[in-house]
């Protein structure tokens, strides 16, 4: 099944990116969703409309669990699920920047089986599948092989890097960033950076497909406090995520740890 479901998200993220780029960078209208949940554009309804209709259709048997879908607990009923971001980035894509992501993946019984993230605005795909091997535009890919955090360049907000969260001492790094999640954990699996972390609670949509695609290349991929990501929980949501390479990983948690 991983094989068919990754030809069928692939050709849906591909879908999605024609839909969403009508829109970019051409005045869509934009709604804040009020709290800490940031905004939404036309665009974003227009994707999870045209994946929640076509994904379903075609396996009508998973579940359904998308950012811009209110959820239902019939999703916790079922071993599969769909987790979709129609727009991770969205305020990236607000303004007219090119680092936006349509973020889709297979979850079975709380892993992640299929996942896929497509840049439009980049042209630029990655895929991978618990049978199928990690690929950027086709091509193979894989994590950092850096073996010291210190001088690391990592993926991060600067909130991330506060000394309070870090009791064995704030990692000497290089900090980066990008909006999409989804992006930056495929930038941890194509080695461009040396990994990727958020401390923060993180919404399942976000770190779905680019968690497996990091941890198929070779991160190790855990929340904040060193464990399994599990999916299509209640809540929808993994405390934090480290995608790093093994002995980076090892340090930032013990440092985390204290």
């Amino acid at each position: 099944m991983p094989a068919r479901d990754l030809a069928l998200l692939t050709e849906a993220a591909r879908e999605a990116g024609r839909i969403a780029l009508r829109y970019w960078r051409n005045s869509p209208q934009v709604w804040d969703k009020g709290g800490e949940h940031g905004p939404v554009t036309e665009a974003d309804l227009a994707v999870n409309d045209m994946l929640k209709a076509r994904l379903t259709a075609a396996r009508p048997e998973y579940g359904w669990l998308s950012e811009e879908t209110p959820d239902s607990a019939d999703r916790l009923a079922v071993d599969t699920v769909f987790i979709v971001d129609p727009i991770d980035g969205t305020r990236a894509f607000v303004a007219g920047e090119e680092t936006w992501a349509h973020s889709l993946a297979v979850a079975h019984k709380g892993r992640v089986t299929t996942g896929v993230v497509y840049l439009p605005a980049l042209d630029r795909i990655y895929t991978a599948s618990e049978t199928a091997p990690p690929l950027k535009d086709g091509q193979p890919i894989a994590a950092s092989a850096r073996e010291e955090l210190a001088g690391a360049n990592i993926l991060t907000t600067k909130p991330n890097l506060a000394p309070e969260k870090w009791p064995g001492g704030v990692p000497d790094i290089t900090r980066n960033f990008r909006a999409s999640l989804a992006y930056r954990l495929c930038l941890a699996a194509e080695g461009r950076f040396d990994g990727m972390l958020t401390l923060r609670d993180t919404w399942e949509w976000d770190i779905a497909a680019g968690g497996l695609i990091a941890e198929r290349a070779g991160a190790v991929v855990t929340d904040r406090k060193g464990r399994a990501l599990r999916f299509n929980t209640p809540g929808a949501m993994a405390e934090g995520v480290l995608a790093l390479p093994p002995r980076l990983h090892a340090e930032a948690l013990a440092r985390l740890t204290g």
